[in-house]
């Protein structure tokens, strides 16, 4: 499998967590790395979105980049825990997949795709990885791209 992690755009600070919405910058940023992705090999044939606002916006962006369908999940906010995300790829059969979602989950749902633990590593806003995995599961991805805004 094949698995996107993106973080969201620059959101701005003037509304609750859930709410924020990007700032023209974060937009800008996000196209930028959808055209990125959509000249590599690696483009997904379906997005998860966080339904936080500022994901959702992300991940519209990317879709229409990139013209792939955009699926919202309930798991994948901020602070969840990236097991349950795991679990759910295991039960996934679209790939590549797109994941658009936020620190710390992009984080430690990386390092634990790559290294098996859930120290996290950093994200940038717009910053997207690809991880390859002969089998899902802690420890079993390999790196393979990275893309910057």
């Amino acid at each position: 499998m094949q698995l996107l992690i993106m973080r969201h755009g620059e959101a701005g600070w003037h509304a609750l967590d859930q709410e924020r919405t990007l700032t023209d910058a974060g937009r800008h940023q996000v196209a930028e790395c959808a055209a990125q992705i959509a000249a590599s090999p690696w483009r997904p044939r379906q997005i998860w979105s966080s339904p936080y606002v500022r994901a959702r916006q992300t991940a519209a962006i990317v879709s229409e980049i990139l013209n792939c369908p955009i699926e919202e999940k309930s798991f994948i906010t901020p602070e969840d825990d990236p097991g349950v995300c795991l679990e759910a790829l295991l039960e996934n059969t679209c790939s590549p997949l797109m994941l658009v979602s936020h620190m710390p989950l992009v984080g430690s749902l990386s390092t634990l795709l790559v290294d098996g633990h859930r120290r996290g590593i950093p994200f940038m806003t717009s910053q997207a990885v690809v991880l390859d995995m002969p089998v899902v599961g802690p420890g079993c991805a390999d790196l393979k791209a990275q893309f910057l805004p």
